[in-house]
């Protein structure tokens, strides 16, 4: 079996590749980042170039049975470019997927589909509504799978919570950079309220169950960690793990979302809209359909995602410093503004 991820040379595509290269599959991975040609498992075809560029998709997906598509600009791209790497590529994808007659495609899209939600658990039946570029091109893309799956592809949906892991840096990389360090951790509102994320090993091995149910899985579908508690109790747990000092730093919601957004509009904080609009509320989806057709569930709850994440960050430390920072989730992220303020907590 031959599969092909897109997205390859970022967090999720590298635990991809590593999981499918221990299930025996022939993998190529393709991404327009460069690749760290080490991390990878002998045998897999690396390939950069642009998922835009269709020319270079069709080239990627010869003799391909299975197509991964985690490829996407990150919100802290321009909007242009998350606009058309999120909905042009997709479409390129599905559309070579069709001419070749690729047996399925796996899209990696997210629980960012569904905006500020009113209620929760969200269900996969729940209105959609994008909060900046990259929520709405992530909704165009998923309009696109509803167009292909008209015209016999196969096409699994699957919508994440914010996953962690070894090589996650992004701004889990600014929260241990903080921890480590004793900082208080600044928290939008109280804390109390449950925010549910996800293990990367756990989205890695239900992606893997998914490639197996063919049009069973011709569907959307939630994922999140099964066991979470308040920010507050789950970020408790990992500075007890830290033995850091660090502390949750309560601040009122409605004051510093309107400093974030000051902030975020001169491109001075790495945190964009989704994040701290979010940070304050509820956040969890519904595992019942995942669960009920994979006859699975994840095997990590939040603080042992977070805790697990963080001791590869310690691991690798020096390495994680000696690296310029960039706008991935396997770089760090400059810390523009929030560097300002963490001299002072």
């Amino acid at each position: 079996m031959r599969v092909l991820i897109t997205g390859g040379s970022g967090f999720l595509g590298l635990h991809l590749a590593r999981y499918f290269a221990k299930k025996k599959y022939e993998i190529v991975v393709l991404d327009l980042q460069s690749f760290d040609k080490k991390e990878y498992p002998t045998g897999v075809t690396l390939i950069q170039g642009d998922v835009r560029d269709l020319k270079t998709v069709r080239l990627a997906m010869r003799g391909v049975d299975l197509v991964i598509h985690a490829a996407a600009a990150l919100p802290l791209w321009s909007a242009e470019d998350i606009y058309t790497t999120n909905i042009d590529g997709t479409k390129n994808i599905l559309e070579i997927s069709k001419n070749l007659k690729i047996k399925h495609v796996i899209y990696i899209s997210s629980t960012a589909v569904y905006g500020i939600p009113k209620r929760h658990p969200i269900y996969e039946t729940d209105p959609v509504h994008g909060v900046g570029p990259y929520g709405e091109s992530k909704i165009a893309a998923e309009k696109l799978c509803e167009e292909y799956r008209k015209k016999s592809v196969v096409v699994t949906v699957i919508r994440p919570k914010t996953f962690v892991g070894t090589h996650r840096l992004g701004v889990f990389e600014i929260l241990f950079d903080w921890i480590k360090d004793g900082k208080k951790i600044p928290v939008i509102g109280s804390g109390n309220n449950l925010y549910q994320l996800l293990d990367v090993d756990d989205l890695v091995e239900a992606i893997y169950l998914f490639t197996k149910l063919g049009k069973k899985g011709n569907d959307n579908f939630n994922i999140g960690a099964g066991e979470y508690q308040t920010v507050k109790k789950d970020l408790e747990k990992l500075f007890v793990f830290a033995q850091s000092g660090s502390k949750v730093f309560p601040v009122p919601a409605l004051p510093l979302k309107v400093v974030l957004r000051f902030f975020d509009f001169l491109h001075l904080s790495p945190l964009y809209q989704w994040v701290y609009e979010t940070a304050d509320k509820d956040s969890f989806v519904s595992l019942d359909k995942l669960k009920k057709t994979l006859n699975w569930k994840p095997r990590y709850s939040n603080s042992q995602a977070l805790i697990k994440s963080y001791k590869w960050y310690l691991a690798n430390y020096k390495n994680v410093k000696s690296h310029m920072t960039g706008v991935t989730h396997t770089t760090g992220w400059n810390q523009g503004i929030l560097g300002f303020f963490k001299r002072f907590l």
